[in-house]
């Protein structure tokens, strides 16, 4: 009996129209095609029965405010959810830091493929390090966490509002706008510009946006289960995420809650780390811990409610402290 993948029909991809959107959905274009029997390299073929379609959302539209002030993390995949609700398209794919706690009924992540490095990168006119930038420096990000994180080592900075895509904050950071500016640096990876940071953040002394780093499938639920998507699926990855996101989800986290999620697996064991801070960086509240999936019947399950229990007790100990 063949193993060969079942040619079906084709599945219409939605992304947004960004550099870094479209590299990672190019990425993705390629394996879909490849679990539905095409060779990945037939650029033609591969666009016949994985087409990609672009979708502007109001995230991209508006650039000059912080996405709290717009209506939040949401507005990247708003108008990509109703695509596929209305069945234009038959997924998305998304980055995870950019899905909110919270999916539109009929919706779900269905895949999350291999992890990139989850790292945030400093990038700099000069310093190497968040440490070695001079007094006063101007500190570009649209981040709340990276914001707080910041503030919270180094409070003598002035935090500026830097959005855009990755060459816009590049340019940004160029011209002089900014000394310095944090930027996902599996985001870099993707766009072939690794070589830029001058250092990388300790994910475990400041833990990156939960998911930062992965891919998000997003499909019907009616389509969770088909053999394409089963074949873009990372069992560690999802694991790790499944941990990061309970705590999202426990914190009610958006883009008005600075909150950092660092999981990783050692053997059977999944370890978390968990902080929100105040928007100012002033005070942090930090919790860690430890579940043992092995052999574990539904080890998602456990790894996210390892993620609800650290975000439920920060949420208990810091109240309404960390919420702008």
């Amino acid at each position: 009996m063949s193993t060969q993948p079942v040619r079906t029909s084709s599945v219409r991809i939605g992304a947004r129209g960004s550099k870094l959107s479209l590299a990672q959905a190019g990425m993705m274009q390629r394996r879909i095609a490849a679990a539905l029997g095409v060779d990945p390299e037939d650029a033609a073929e591969v666009e016949r029965v994985a087409p990609l379609i672009v979708i502007t959302t109001t995230g991209d539209r508006i650039q000059d405010r912080r996405l709290l002030e717009i209506g939040g993390k949401g507005l990247f995949t708003k108008e990509i959810e109703e695509a596929l609700l209305d069945g234009r398209i038959d997924c998305a794919i998304h980055s995870m830091k950019d899905v909110p706690a919270e999916l539109p009924e009929g919706l779900c992540i269905a895949a999350i493929p291999e992890r990139e490095d989850p790292r945030d990168a400093f990038l700099s006119r000069g310093p190497e390090r968040l440490e070695d930038l001079s007094e006063g420096a101007i500190l570009g990000t649209a981040s709340l966490r990276r914001q707080a994180q910041c503030l919270h080592r180094r409070p003598d900075l002035k935090v500026q509002l830097l959005r855009g895509n990755v060459d816009t904050r590049l340019a940004k950071l160029a011209a002089g706008e900014a000394d310095a500016i944090l930027l996902a640096y599996s985001g870099l990876r993707r766009l072939g510009l690794g070589h830029l940071p001058t250092s990388l953040i300790d994910p475990k002394a400041a833990p990156p946006a939960p998911g930062q780093g992965a891919l998000a499938i997003e499909t019907r639920v009616s389509d969770r289960d088909l053999p394409w998507v089963q074949a873009l699926r990372c069992e560690p990855t999802t694991l790790a995420v499944a941990a990061e996101r309970g705590a999202l989800t426990a914190l009610e986290a958006s883009c008005k809650t600075p909150i950092g999620a660092h999981a990783w697996l050692e053997g059977g064991t999944c370890k978390l780390i968990v902080e929100a801070l105040t928007p100012d960086g002033a005070r942090r509240f930090r919790h860690s811990g430890e579940a043992e999936l092995a052999q574990l019947a539904d080890p998602e399950a456990s790894a996210r409610a390892l993620g609800v229990s650290l975000g439920e007790a920060i949420k208990a100990e810091a109240g309404d402290a960390i919420v702008l």
